[in-house]
């Protein structure tokens, strides 16, 4: 389908969208941030902020640490957890006060109107878990400046989220080798 380019609002380039990628595949976090990568290849600001996700054994880490110098001082990475997976059975006070934090910054970086491209990398699932009010996310991000961009990730994202986001993104497994018994791979899971 060809389309007419003078029928196309010419603001449309500039205009910030909710992205949502979400579902049980492996992929999420990985897309966004070949996001991030894309968006600072265009000088944009970026804040990636890893919700439940703690310490420095992460491959992107590592990269994003040896960006030059004129790359790196667009991007901001806030970790917002403890260095473990949290899960609803093994949720503590800690990780509560780690992903506040992680959201209090989040929510004065949309409101201060920082960055070009922000990323809640595994939102959906501090959503999911409670540790972050699904109705006050929804708020924050309706009320984002236009220009913006924000991505979420994670399984279980919240009916409240979808229904305002402008692009969801179900990721589902058709195979994966963790069925096989293989355990996650530095370099590749992390």
């Amino acid at each position: 389908m060809e389309y007419d380019n003078n029928l196309i609002n010419p603001d449309w380039a500039k205009h910030g969208y909710i992205q949502v990628y979400t579902g049980n595949g492996k992929g999420k976090t990985t897309a966004s941030l070949g996001l991030a990568m894309r968006a600072l290849g265009r000088c944009w600001k970026v804040l990636i902020i890893m919700f439940t996700k703690g310490g420095n054994d992460y491959g992107e880490l590592n990269s994003f640490r040896n960006l030059s110098p004129e790359i790196s001082q667009n991007l901001t990475i806030v970790q917002a957890g403890l260095d473990r997976i949290v899960y609803a059975s093994n949720k503590n006070e800690n990780d509560i006060k780690e992903i506040q934090k992680g959201w209090a910054f989040a929510k004065k970086a949309v409101q201060n109107d920082e960055y070009n491209l922000i990323i809640l990398d595994e939102a959906n699932i501090a959503i999911d878990l409670g540790l972050i009010d699904a109705d006050e996310v929804a708020e924050v991000l309706k009320s984002k400046p236009e220009e913006m961009e924000i991505v979420l990730t994670g399984r279980n994202a919240h009916p409240k989220i979808i229904e305002i986001a402008h692009l969801v993104s179900k990721i589902e497994p058709v195979k994966h080798y963790w069925d096989t018994g293989i355990s996650a791979r530095k370099g590749i899971e992390y």
